[in-house]
């Protein structure tokens, strides 16, 4: 029997890849974080199957769960918000069903960023404007970030960045980030992304925390900052380029 980590998308239920539907439809368990993932997907569910929300477990009550399910003979799905690869605090669920011999898989999903770029009606990556995304987050009591990862330093590159878990800290992005974006480069900020009750924000570095305020946002919401965001006036693509030489590699 196998523990499925599922990347249920950033809130839509119909934004959970055909794998993980097919593969949530097949399991006889299925933890989710009720605070997270939609109701609607556990529709997909066997109708017999036992479901567990994991929002008040810890891990190691979480793992517990994982491994009986295992060891009862079930197929176990662990649906994650948006997609497992980043802030999903999969990997000390990993380590611990290695230590317990448990086998595992990964199921990518949509992440928050890229539904959030979506409802911008934005690509990320702009042509001679801007080539690198930084996925990252603010510093908190509870866990501290790496050294070289603060956003005074990570801003120093100019890049698009793309804050998850920050929206309550919309004032201290704003003070780390002016003296290398100035007050006038693009923000937005999207707050669940995909779902019905979307919310969309756009301004400036200047404005954009008072607009957050104004809106109430303070979770299930990614910051970004950058001028891709604004970019009107830019080269076209290579890729598509009527001047490029199709017969070549």
């Amino acid at each position: 029997m196998t523990v499925y980590f599922i990347g249920a998308g950033p809130g839509a239920a119909d934004l959970i890849t055909v794998r993980g539907a097919r593969t949530l439809a097949a399991c006889g368990v299925c933890l989710y974080a009720g605070s997270l993932v939609p109701r609607e997907l556990l529709a997909e569910c066997p109708a017999d199957a036992r479901l567990v929300d994991t929002a008040q477990l810890d891990i190691d009550r979480i793992t517990a769960e994982l491994v009986a399910a295992h060891r009862a003979g079930h197929d176990v799905a662990r649906l994650h918000s948006g997609d497992p690869s980043v802030f999903s605090a999969v990997n000390e669920q990993m380590r611990r069903l290695d230590e317990a011999g448990v086998p595992y898989e990964v199921i990518p999903g949509v992440p928050a960023f890229a539904a959030a770029a979506a409802a911008l009606g934005r690509e990320l990556t702009v042509p001679t404007v801007g080539q690198t995304v930084i996925l990252t987050r603010v510093a908190q009591q509870a866990t501290a970030m790496p050294e070289g990862e603060d956003l005074a330093t990570l801003g120093r590159s100019g890049a698009l960045i793309v804050l998850h878990l920050a929206a309550r800290y919309a004032d201290r992005v704003v003070e780390e980030l002016l003296p290398h974006y100035g007050a006038d480069c693009p923000a937005a900020v999207v707050a669940l992304a995909s779902r019905p009750d979307e919310v969309i924000l756009r301004g400036t570095l200047g404005s954009i925390a008072e607009q957050v305020k104004a809106a109430g946002v303070i979770r299930t919401a990614v910051i970004m900052v950058g001028r891709t965001l604004g970019a009107e006036q830019f080269h076209d693509s290579h890729l598509y380029s009527p001047a490029r030489d199709r017969h070549t590699c």
